[in-house]
């Protein structure tokens, strides 16, 4: 791991829990956000009845401790993470979850199909990484990750529309990343600018939500009024 270019990020993210605990800011949220893009992440299910979920850096598995309180028995939860320290503490509280210590981008790493993946925080932080190596490291990411999903997958980053930009973290234009997912992952997007965070999160499902045979009998609407 130590050799990787984004081993500094994962290194961060140690730091905070050894600082901070079992806490948000234990695992990089500073502010008291951490339940609104839990909020934001948990609206990329289209149905939360009978569905598969991989929360990939899961950390210390506050997004199941969310879902857990909602009771949202139908989602089969399971998480990843590539730091050992956040994985023995998240198996030490929920020893029935099973967890991946996988790191996808190994060229003999897998892990099961989910019909749904959330990468909440995996790249709003770039430490010292530049913002080419951040975003070439996005898109390897996100290309091993949409062919391990069956319905959609979400991610956040910072935006590029804020007063000011932190030289830490991953400011990203949208139609960088926009670019990127039609030409080959997915031009089924939806994107989430909405919320009052500096930040966006997108939706990447790999078939449409609204059919084109919805579409069309609504142009015919449009059309006949």
């Amino acid at each position: 791991m130590t050799d990787k270019p984004y081993a500094s990020i994962v290194a961060a993210w140690e730091g905070c829990l050894r600082l901070y605990g079992d806490s948000a800011p234990g695992v990089g949220w500073l502010r008291n956000d951490a339940e609104l893009r839990y909020r934001i992440m948990l609206d990329l299910l289209r149905s939360a009845s009978d569905v598969t979920l991989l929360d990939f850096g899961c950390g210390a598995s506050h997004f199941y401790e969310f879902i857990r309180q909602r009771r949202l028995n139908g989602i089969g939860y399971s998480g990843l993470d590539v730091s050992p320290s956040f994985l023995e503490l998240s198996r030490r509280k929920f020893p029935e979850v099973t967890y991946y210590q996988v790191d996808l981008l190994d060229d003999d790493a897998t892990v099961p199909v989910f019909d749904y993946v959330v990468m909440n925080g995996i790249f709003t932080y770039r430490g010292r990484l530049s913002d080419d190596q951040m975003f070439d490291y996005m898109c390897r990411l996100v290309r091993r990750v949409a062919s391990r999903t069956r319905v959609g997958l979400a991610f956040n980053a910072m935006s590029m529309h804020v007063d000011s930009q932190r030289a830490d973290l991953f400011h990203v234009s949208l139609d960088r990343v926009l670019g990127f997912l039609s030409r080959e992952i997915s031009r089924h997007v939806v994107v989430r600018h909405d919320y009052s965070l500096y930040e966006f999160t997108v939706y990447v499902y790999l078939e449409p939500t609204i059919g084109a045979g919805t579409a069309k009998r609504l142009v015919d609407c449009v059309a006949k009024a």
